[in-house]
């Protein structure tokens, strides 16, 4: 059985990551080698593709942290969580929602993500 709340914080882990070379060792123990991420502003596919989009949201927003939201719910091979991004401590001022579809050997093969609120 798959423990989702623990899958979502390495999740969130790997996105707060701020080491390329941790944050591609985290990848790669999360993401299967031909894992996909997809948001609006975003579609890659492999780790290194992977990490560099993480890379470039600290890029963005140097500093801020990624926490999980009040949403977490999972079955079979799929979970869904929202999140929120913004300053350690402060109010998140991008918002979201990902759903993450599980390999068989429990690593994600997909994520697609969805902006619900995000900064001006």
């Amino acid at each position: 059985m798959t423990d989702y709340a623990a899958l979502v914080e390495r999740y969130i882990a790997t996105w707060n990551e701020t080491d390329a070379e941790t944050r591609a060792k985290a990848v790669a123990g999360l993401w299967t080698e031909d894992g996909s991420y997809t948001d609006p502003l975003a579609d890659v596919r492999g780790h290194d593709a992977i990490g560099a989009v993480i890379g470039a949201v600290h890029e963005r927003f140097p500093g801020f942290v990624f926490t999980p939201g009040s949403l977490l719910d999972g079955h079979g091979r799929l979970v869904r969580f929202t999140w929120g991004l913004g300053p350690a401590g402060g109010e998140p001022l991008a918002e979201g929602f990902d759903v993450a579809e599980l390999a068989e050997d429990g690593r994600i093969a997909r994520v697609l993500g969805f902006l619900d609120k995000v900064p001006g």
